[in-house]
This record gives C-alpha cells, sequence and structure tokens, in this order.
C-alpha cells in the first residue's frame, strides 16, 4: 500500500504556529514519499469547538498551499463506527463500564501514597474491573491490564513498515524522529476511557478508528502526543487494525518553555502573507530558508526536497 498521511486538527480556533508547523511536517513527510495527504476535523468535543474554526482551519491551509487530495473527514459524523468499535472490545472482554470520578481515582491512588502530578497521567487503579458495586457506570475503559498481561513478548508487526511489540512490560515501538521508545501503559497510565462520562468518544478510540477507515499509514504530529503513540497501538492491536509507522515533530514553545497553544492565546497565522509563516514553521524543523522572492510553490518544492533527505530517506 502507497503512503497515506494526514493532519488532524481540533477545530477550537484558527490554526496558529504550532498547529500549522504539524500541518507543514505531515504535508512534507506526504510529499517527500510521493504520497497522499489528507485531513480530518476532529470536532469529537462540541462544547470546545468554536463556530467557523474548521471553515476558517481549512481556508488557511488552503493560503498556505497545503491542499488535502480528498475531502475533509470530520468525526462528528462517524460515531455509529467509533460504537462498532467499543461494542467489538466488549465483547472480547477487553472494554469495562466504570463508575469513578477524578475524585475516586485520587483519592484511591493517595491511599496508595501516590499524589497526582501535573502533566501525569493519574493511571487508573482498577477500581471498577471487578463491577460497580452498585454504582451508576459514567465512562467505559479498555482493560489495559488484561490485554497487555496476556501478550507474548515476541514482537509483532501488523503494518510492512512498522514494527513493534506489545509484552506484559508494556509496548516498545520506533519513532522516526525520537528513536525507541516504551512504555509500560498498564503501570503508567492504567485502564484508559474510551468513551467518556459526558458521553463524548475519547481521542484514543476516535483516532484508531478513523486512522484505520482512511488507511493512513503514516503519522506525523507534535510530539506532546508521544505518549498517546502506545495507547493507540494497544487498541489497534485488540481491534485488528493495522499500525502506522510514527513520527512526533518538535513544537514551538513560547517564552516560558511551554508548549504554544490556543489555551494560551496562541495568535493565528496570518494567512495573507503564509511563506511567513510557512517560513517561521521550515525554520523549527530544522529545514533551510527559502531564497529571498522565492515563490509560495519555490519554497514548498525546497522543503520537500530537504525534509526527504533529514527526515525521510526511506519512507
Amino acid at each position: 500500500m502507497g503512503y497515506i498521511g494526514r493532519f488532524a486538527p481540533s477545530p477550537t480556533g484558527p490554526l496558529h504556529a504550532g498547529s500549522l508547523l504539524a500541518a507543514l511536517a505531515s504535508w512534507l513527510d506526504a510529499r517527500a514519499a510521493s504520497g497522499r495527504w489528507l485531513v480530518r476535523i476532529e470536532d469529537l468535543d462540541p462544547p470546545r469547538c468554536q463556530a467557523g474554526a474548521a471553515e476558517r482551519i481549512l481556508a488557511q491551509l488552503a493560503a498556505c498551499g497545503l491542499h488535502p487530495d480528498e475531502p475533509p473527514l470530520y468525526q462528528s459524523r462517524r460515531t455509529d463506527h467509533y460504537q462498532q468499535a467499543l461494542d467489538t472490545l466488549r465483547v472480547r472482554g477487553l472494554a469495562y463500564p466504570c463508575a469513578c470520578t477524578r475524585r475516586d481515582i485520587d483519592a484511591a491512588l493517595a491511599a496508595r501514597g501516590l499524589a497526582h502530578q501535573r502533566h501525569v497521567e493519574r493511571p487508573y487503579p482498577g477500581t471498577c474491573r471487578a463491577g460497580l458495586g452498585g454504582r451508576a457506570a459514567r465512562a467505559c475503559r479498555f482493560h489495559t491490564e488484561k490485554y497487555q498481561s496476556n501478550r507474548p513478548p515476541a514482537p509483532t508487526s501488523q503494518a510492512s513498515a512498522a514494527t513493534f511489540s506489545i509484552a506484559t512490560d508494556g509496548v516498545r515501538w520506533h519513532d522516526r524522529r525520537l528513536g525507541a521508545q516504551h512504555q509500560d501503559v498498564a503501570a503508567q497510565v492504567g485502564d484508559f476511557v474510551l468513551r467518556r462520562a459526558d458521553g463524548l468518544w475519547s481521542y484514543q478510540l476516535a483516532v484508531v478508528v478513523d486512522d484505520a477507515e482512511q488507511g493512513i499509514t503514516h503519522i506525523v504530529r507534535g510530539e506532546d502526543l508521544t505518549d498517546n503513540t502506545p495507547r493507540q497501538i494497544l487498541l489497534q492491536s485488540a481491534l485488528g487494525l493495522p499500525t502506522p509507522r510514527y513520527l512526533h515533530a518538535p513544537l514551538v514553545r513560547g517564552e516560558d518553555g511551554e508548549k504554544l497553544s490556543k489555551q494560551h492565546g496562541a495568535p493565528a497565522i496570518d494567512e495573507t502573507r503564509p511563506m511567513a509563516a510557512l517560513g517561521q514553521a521550515a525554520q523549527a524543523l530544522g529545514l533551510p530558508a527559502a531564497p529571498p522572492g522565492a515563490t509560495q510553490g519555490e519554497g514548498l518544492a525546497l522543503w520537500a526536497l530537504a525534509w526527504a533527505r533529514i527526515y525521510n530517506p526511506a519512507p
């Protein structure tokens, strides 16, 4: 199967410097491999989505010359697909209802002498694995401990170019930029959420289902999402879906060192000056500057060639 990549923004606001970097990186990786590039609008969280943001993002991408090879896919129109995946996991005994609140989880962890740390996952203590104890179900979780503990130690390959392993001590995989990676998901994350207490689908389940549906072979995204990868590999394996190759790109950071984001007030890119915005993104990716007076097409062509040398010598 040929290369298929994607960019999957959430329409919580327009593109800023950080999200444009992710878009450009995924586009360049696809073009350097003579592949296809798709756009998926991850609009599963209506309270966070802004009216008109999806249209603005698509217009910003077009202004920067980043045109998808198919019409965009909208997650909000695919809830039946996520339900089918959840039903499959339930039938296999790999998903179960959970009645716990965050306060319940924090209390259970505190009883074990574990305090919640900022930017660190709350490893689910498994409270509801054996039943709800008369409480009402709130969320639905993946039985990470059960799936991971029953895996043999031998490596598994479910895609021609993606080698990884799932064993009792966790998930190992290779990131094309960051190198060898490992996470003991059962210990560090626990049984993660598939459907939230508010009834919305989790990012982890939706992205796995959609990547398989769209035939995605390569994922290029920001390195802040690196720790999501092992959870997604577990779900891909449990659902019998292929695992893409991963590359987690560097982030654009603010003066405080934090990731530039909409939540921190990152300004929208100026689509009336696309080469300036693209040039900044290319610089952050370690790509050469476009010559003065270069057109947008010339700049993108230059960066695609440079990308192939730096990031993608053998897709």
